[in-house]
C-alpha cells in the first residue's frame, strides 16, 4: 500500500503548500520509502514482548509552583527603547478598520 501523487497533492493543498511536479514526485517516492520501513517493522516477530509505553523511564520533571516577586512596572520598562509611563510602546500592527 503506497501513497499516490494525488494524495500527496491533496495533503499539500490542505497544508497550503505548493510544490512543483518534480517535487511532488520526489515527495511521493520519499513517503513510500518511509512506509516501506514500516512494512519491514510489521515483519518482526514480537510474540511475548511486553508493550512499552515509554522507552525511557522518567519521573515528573515539572517544578513546584512557587510565588516569586515580579518586577515593578517601572523596572520592567526601564530598558525599553520606547515606553509610555508603565507601558511598552510598539509600532501599530493592526490594520485600520
Amino acid at each position: 500500500m503506497g501513497v499516490t501523487i494525488d494524495e500527496v497533492r491533496k495533503v499539500a493543498r490542505l497544508a497550503r503548500l505548493r510544490f512543483s511536479a518534480e517535487d511532488l514526485e520526489k515527495l511521493t517516492g520519499e513517503l513510500n520509502g518511509i512506509l516501506g520501513h514500516f512494512e519491514k517493522l510489521r515483519e518482526v516477530d514480537v510474540t511475548g514482548v511486553e508493550p512499552a509505553f515509554r522507552l525511557l523511564r522518567r519521573d515528573n520533571v515539572l517544578r513546584r509552583d512557587a510565588f516569586e516577586e515580579s518586577l515593578l512596572p517601572e523596572d520592567a520598562v526601564a530598558n525599553a527603547p520606547d515606553a509610555d509611563g508603565h507601558r511598552f510602546r510598539v509600532p501599530r500592527f493592526l490594520p485600520d478598520r
